[in-house]
């Protein structure tokens, strides 16, 4: 391992389940700060010591040598904690270099040729407060190691194997007996343990006249018959036992024997799991028990039923059983008055709300009831004082909004269900830890925390969640809680959908705020439509939109029976040189002056009141006339200006000029008209008389004679040949 040396700074080397058979420490020298060094499960037989470790912990165990790798450099390991050991054989010489050292914890690995030369003084020196000592696998307990070392406090004991003799295990019954020398051992633990009924019950009745406190006993496998006797409970210390994990092959066991001595035991705490245990009986009398732990098992319902010995019993785990109908538990726990926990996760409870009442054990204060197969009704069969409940990986879809009595629980785990919605704090007043990830929840309501006042802890991530404006507030409202109030944040709380968000942290989702607040987009729309409405009317109205629009209807309308009309036809209607327009208070210039001075010259001339046609609408007659003529002459004076049906006239004459495309407009100024009394609603005779040039009348009468030159001769006279063809 020459790469080691260079590393100076080196604390922790774990080199352990490899191939090395020999190790020389020197190679360490450069590792002065080197504390942690495990080695087990190699291949070493030999060591070379060197003198400048000083470890915290050294793991040697699990490598096949022969004596005790304990070097007299060893002695100087003032610091030394954890020290692990192998040897097929061991002398009290060999450990005689650390006998000064207090080790916190020694593991003994004995190797499989152990027992053949064998001191069983050879452990009696070493000052350790916890001893493990490993026998060889599968080889018949046959060993005299004295394991009563006075300063340990905890010894652990692996392998044990005492199967071939029938009247029991009497060289391990032995080393248990000498046990009782040590006056400060009060913790007991055997492992993997192979020997028959009778020498377990042997066992444990030896292990009950000692000062050991706490008994454990794991991975144990039961041969042999089981002979009925009586197990004496008197003059015990032992206040916990622990049986995990039994197996035995024995199929006519008297079971009722085994139950009754394991309920009467004047002990506090039982514990026994995974031992395929059926049933267990009612303490015959008034228990001390207040701890049962009986998880992993085959118990059903019946089980303790009508038992009122268990009055003082505060903790019972009934944890992956064949339990099926809560209502059975709920009347089991009624006798036992001072239960304070219960577990009964991972069985098969349901609850139906026609089985009536839940008269539960006042006093319980914490319940699971995770992995079930529980509905929302659970809701209505809970303790009326609880204060931690668990109902994780159950089919609940929601909380029944008309449940009472919960006002004390603060603790609630509703993981792994079904649930849509975060459930406020109505009837949880006193609700402080929320455990509801892994459900169906997409949009939790902004007012949870509102609501929940006494929140210490969510946890809520690992949902559904719909990025939308419902969940945009929820996200505000995490930001103004303390940060460690919101568990997972913000790593397990991400989109689910819509598509284009998914696998987005909520705390990267962004909606503005228009699309989220109605009443801010409702005013965004509305008015500016409602300022356009109004702009747009009143300048409708300035510029009389109403009137121009019914003008286009009966021009559509006129124009539409025109194109009825064969071309040859309509040529024929062509009968006038020009239509006259004028108000009537200037129809005595029109008829005295304009009509003489043009007729004279064989020009046809169309007024309204001899050309207008009876039974046609005005409007009609005026189009008609228009549209009869070449040229339209507009008279204008003040008066015309005021005339409605002047006005119709301009129009559809102003719109023929743009739908033929010719020039047909003749305008003649009587009289000056100043543009402030031309009403808004004539802009187009504004238009008219900014754009094109007009006749005015002269009042001086040398003039005249130009003037009506002027004005015969803007009248095309190629239109005037036409018109007299026509004619």
């Amino acid at each position: 391992m020459p790469d080691i040396l260079s590393l100076s700074k080196l604390k922790i080397l774990i080199i352990s389940h490899n191939r090395i058979q020999y190790l020389d420490l020197s190679v360490f020298k450069f590792n002065q700060e080197l504390e942690y060094l495990d080695l087990s499960h190699n291949n070493l037989e030999k060591i070379s010591c060197h003198p400048t470790l000083n470890l915290k912990h050294l793991d040697l165990s699990f490598n096949p040598f022969d004596a005790l790798p304990i070097c007299q450099e060893f002695g100087n390991m003032s610091q030394l904690e954890f020290l692990g050991l192998s040897a097929t054989q061991l002398q009290k010489s060999s450990v005689q270099s650390i006998t000064h050292l207090h080790i916190s914890k020694v593991l003994l690995v004995l190797g499989d040729t152990y027992g053949e030369r064998e001191d069983a003084e050879s452990l009696q020196d070493l000052k350790t407060q916890s001893l493990h000592i490993v026998f060889p696998t599968g080889k018949e307990f046959h060993f005299i190691l004295d394991v009563s070392v006075g300063t340990t406090v905890s010894l652990e004991l692996s392998n044990i194997k005492c199967v071939l003799d029938d009247n029991g295990c009497p060289y391990f019954e032995n080393v248990l007996s000498k046990l009782q020398k040590n006056s400060r051992l009060s913790n007991l633990t055997l492992n993997n343990i192979e020997i028959t009924w009778n020498s377990f019950f042997t066992i444990l009745q030896l292990v009950w006249r000692t000062n050991i406190e706490y008994f454990s006993i794991s991975n144990v496998k039961l041969q042999g018959y089981l002979d009925s006797r009586d197990f004496d409970y008197s003059d015990t210390s032992l206040k916990a036992l622990s049986i995990h994990k039994v197996v035995h092959d024995v199929f006519s066991l008297p079971q009722g024997y085994v139950y009754k001595i394991l309920s009467n035991m004047n002990i506090q705490h039982l514990t026994v799991s995974a031992a395929h245990m059926v049933h267990m009986v009612c303490p015959s009398q008034i228990s001390p028990f207040l701890y049962l732990n009986f998880s992993n098992n085959l118990l059903t319902d019946t089980v303790f039923i009508n038992c009122t010995n268990l009055a003082n019993l505060k903790t019972l785990i009934l944890q992956k059983n064949q339990l099926k109908e809560l209502v059975n538990i709920v009347h089991m726990t009624q006798e036992m008055k001072s239960l304070q926990q219960l577990d009964v996760s991972q069985n098969s409870l349901m609850y139906d709300e026609s089985e009536g009442n839940c008269p539960w054990a006042r006093n319980l204060l914490s319940l699971n009831m995770s992995s079930n197969i529980l509905t929302d009704s659970v809701f209505r069969c809970l303790p009326p004082q609880i204060k931690v409940l668990d109902l994780h990986n159950n089919r609940i879809r929601s909380i029944p909004k008309d449940v009472t009595g919960l006002e004390t629980l603060q603790e609630l785990n509703l993981a792994s269900n079904s649930l849509a919605h975060l459930p406020g704090c109505g009837i949880f007043s006193s609700l402080s830890i929320l455990i509801i990830d892994y459900n169906s929840i997409s949009n939790p309501s902004a007012d949870f925390f509102q609501s929940c006042q006494k929140i210490r802890s969510l946890k809520a991530g690992n949902n559904p969640f719909q990025c939308s404006c419902e969940l945009r507030d929820f996200i505000q409202s995490i930001g103004q809680v303390s940060s460690d109030v919101v568990e997972g944040w913000p790593e397990s709380y991400k989109c689910d959908y819509p598509e284009s968000y998914k696998g987005t942290p909520l705390k990267d989702f962004q909606v503005s705020e228009l699309s989220c607040n109605t009443a801010l987009l409702i005013i965004t729309i509305v008015v500016p439509g409602l300022v356009l409405a109004v702009a747009v009317t009143v300048l409708c109205i300035y510029l009389d939109l109403p009137w121009y629009l019914r003008m286009v209807c009966q021009w559509t309308q006129t124009r539409r029976r025109a194109r009825n009309v064969p071309l040859e036809e309509l040529q024929r209607t062509l009968q006038f040189h020009a239509f006259i327009s004028y108000s009537g208070h200037d129809s005595a210039w029109v008829k005295n002056e304009l009509i003489p001075n043009l007729e004279k010259e064989d020009i046809r001339i169309c007024l309204h009141e001899r050309n207008f046609v009876a039974g046609k609408s005005i409007v009609e007659n005026i189009i008609n006339c228009i549209e009869k003529s070449y040229k339209s002459i507009f008279v204008l004076s003040p008066n015309f200006v005021q005339s409605e049906w002047c006005h119709y006239e301009l129009y559809f004459a102003h719109h023929n000029l743009f739908h033929e495309g010719s020039d047909n407009l003749i305008l003649i100024l009587l009289d000056p008209i100043p543009q402030y009394s031309i009403p808004s609603s004539y802009h187009k005779l504004r238009a008219l008389m900014a754009q094109r040039t007009y006749l005015e009348w002269p009042k001086e009468k040398s003039k005249h004679g130009l003037f009506w030159a002027n004005l015969r001769a803007s009248i095309n006279i190629k239109l005037m040949e036409k018109a007299a063809e026509i004619h």
